[in-house]
């Protein structure tokens, strides 16, 4: 692609690491090469931990519109100005308040056409409850904000692609949220976005099961005969490659997740406990589904060591290459549809630290 993309990130909680993070990940020397990065904060804030982060390669051109933005610099693009009290390791209302912000702007110019994918810094549920934020998290916003009503929450890391029938919901309501019709759109979704996004001709997919032992037959649950067998069987007659219902501990005790290109889970920790174990810190959260790329790191806040300089940005790095491969992905999934001849793209080589 001859044009360079324009990566927009969010600042998530200042009062958590997700500056220290961006600032490590943006340090990289060949970054710039790939994409221009958009920053969406406060560049005092910014520089505030930039102190904190010894010896960073990191420098910033701080803009009030997109019209300014410097294509081979780090731009941070003001999204608010007036002086905000950093409490690092809290969640406060002032955090939770200019985050959503940070998030409202980007969305905003994203619907604009000036950047180009979205990578998402995290966020604190309390902090942003305590300023008035109506949804769960980003995907649930990013959701609505899309009008989007089939986004499929899917961790990625090298070995796995784990995605969710659920999202950020008690354990007690995920049986009243699941149907066979919400399972067979989270299907579709995710063998789209494993062809459009990662380049995956003919995409398999496996299903867990709800209960023990996916229902035992009918024996500990009836979840599995009522829904979710019957989604699976009519998604394989729609051309998907679904297989299952899987029962989720010895699916991953014996490796049989090593065999698919991607797993769909019923409830968030059944899918994030084993993928959080085997990639944890190298993991990134992607959207799929939307209209919009967006990643975002496999952790949190991390209030207690937010300050310290102990942060990994690993996840963070990941992140945004991602959302980096998946855009150019994307395109060129477009212009193979129109080119038959030509072949699914391929997922770009990551840049290597040097």
């Amino acid at each position: 692609m001859s044009k360079k993309i324009k990566l927009g990130i969010t600042i998530g909680d200042y009062n958590g690491i997700g500056p220290e993070v961006i600032i490590k990940a943006l340090s990289h020397p060949t970054l710039l090469e790939y994409f221009t990065p958009i920053i969406y904060g406060s560049s005092k804030v910014m520089a505030y931990h930039k102190n904190i982060v010894k010896n960073a390669n990191f420098s910033f051109v701080s803009v009030n519109d997109t019209k300014h933005v410097a294509y081979n610099r780090i731009n941070v693009f003001n999204v608010w100005d007036e002086q905000c009290n950093i409490e690092l390791g809290k969640a406060t209302e002032e955090s939770g308040k200019f985050a959503f912000l940070a998030i409202k702007k980007a969305v905003e110019h994203a619907k604009e056409g000036e950047i180009d994918a979205l990578v998402t810094a995290p966020i604190n549920k309390n902090a942003m409850k305590l300023a008035g934020f109506s949804h769960v998290g980003h995907t649930e916003y990013l959701s609505d904000a899309f009008g989007t009503k089939a986004s499929v929450m899917t961790m990625v890391c090298d070995s796995l692609k784990m995605a969710l029938a659920s999202n950020h919901i008690p354990v007690s309501d995920v049986a009243k949220q699941l149907d066979k019709d919400r399972l067979i759109k989270k299907m579709k979704v995710l063998t789209r976005s494993l062809k459009q996004d990662f380049g995956i001709e003919r995409p398999t997919i496996a299903i867990l099961g709800l209960n023990p032992h996916a229902g035992d037959e009918g024996l500990v649950g009836a979840e599995e005969q009522e829904f979710i067998k019957p989604a699976i069987k009519e998604a394989k007659n729609n051309g998907v490659l679904v297989s299952g219902p899987y029962p989720a501990d010895g699916f991953f005790g014996g490796g049989d997740f090593r065999k698919f290109d991607a797993i769909i889970a019923m409830y968030h920790d059944q899918g994030l406990i084993p993928f959080k174990l085997l990639s944890f810190g190298k993991g990134v959260n992607f959207t799929a589904g939307l209209p919009l790329v967006r990643t975002s790191p496999d952790h949190g806040t991390a209030y207690s060591i937010a300050g310290k300089n102990m942060a990994n940005p690993e996840s963070m790095r990941k992140a945004i290459l991602l959302a980096k491969d998946i855009y150019t992905n994307r395109i060129e999934y477009e212009e193979s549809t129109k080119d038959p001849v030509k072949k699914m793209p391929k997922s770009q080589e990551e840049i290597q630290e040097s």
